[in-house]
């Protein structure tokens, strides 16, 4: 069941937490999520970090407003650089578009919902990928929805507010799967969002070396991985010695 929203702000009142994102939006009964429509229609040539996405911005922009890289921003980076009060996305959204609108499109914000968050803190930073995503689908922005799950309690809602049969956005280099033991979180948690969405193009940021991966692409789901920052830097530093 859907339900809709109308923002409603009284005069003289400041919108503090960033309802005009939301407005007109349709939510998920139950669990509140906004819907972030995928209106991407075909696969990224690359992805770039949101900090390196200002950088280039900083350097073009002066001498061509005009400025243009066929690239999707991506914020598979840690939280404090691209949220907070001072710069944040969150909190100065309207830069944060004027410097996505340069590029091609965007993966939906990768807010931490990590294990060890509060659940209240969970919900909200899922909240917050569906919300900004759609305002910057209603700015004209090619969107993604990046998909972020926990362990089983999550599943009640870290799905909800992305379309079905679409392509959807993970990233494995901060979920742990690289360790034994957190992998069986992250498989469950994987098939489980296959199950529920049924996208039929995954994005991994990161490595995609994973049987969990192999088993997708093996049920005709098309898995295109982008090498993460950290490991070209990997890369670069073990080919140097």
């Amino acid at each position: 069941m859907i339900q809709k929203f109308k923002q409603n702000i009284r005069p003289g009142c400041t919108d503090m937490w960033n309802a005009f994102m939301v407005d007109g939006a349709e939510f998920v009964y139950g669990s509140d999520m906004p819907i972030c429509p995928c209106t991407a229609d075909c696969i990224p040539i690359k992805l770039i970090s949101y900090v390196e996405a200002k950088h280039l911005c900083k350097l073009h922009l002066k001498n061509n407003p005009d400025y243009h890289l066929d690239a999707f921003v991506h914020f598979y980076i840690d939280d404090q650089k691209f949220d907070g009060p001072q710069s944040g996305i969150w909190y100065k959204p309207h830069k944060a578009l004027e410097v996505i609108r340069h590029f091609s499109g965007a993966i939906t914000p990768d807010f931490s919902t990590n294990a060890d968050f509060p659940d209240p803190i969970k919900r909200y930073n899922t909240f917050r990928m569906r919300a900004f995503g759609r305002w910057l689908s209603e700015n004209g922005i090619h969107v993604i929805n990046n998909v972020r799950w926990g362990t089983e309690e999550t599943w009640e809602y870290c799905f909800d507010g992305i379309p079905y049969n679409s392509i959807v956005a993970v990233g494995t280099v901060a979920s742990g799967i690289h360790r034994l033991e957190n992998r069986p979180d992250f498989e469950k948690g994987l098939f489980k969002m296959v199950e529920l969405l049924k996208p039929h193009i995954i994005l991994v940021y990161g490595s995609a070396n994973y049987e969990c991966f192999k088993a997708l692409s093996s049920m005709g789901i098309h898995i295109v991985s982008f090498t993460s920052d950290t490991n070209l830097a990997f890369s670069v530093k073990k080919g140097g010695e």
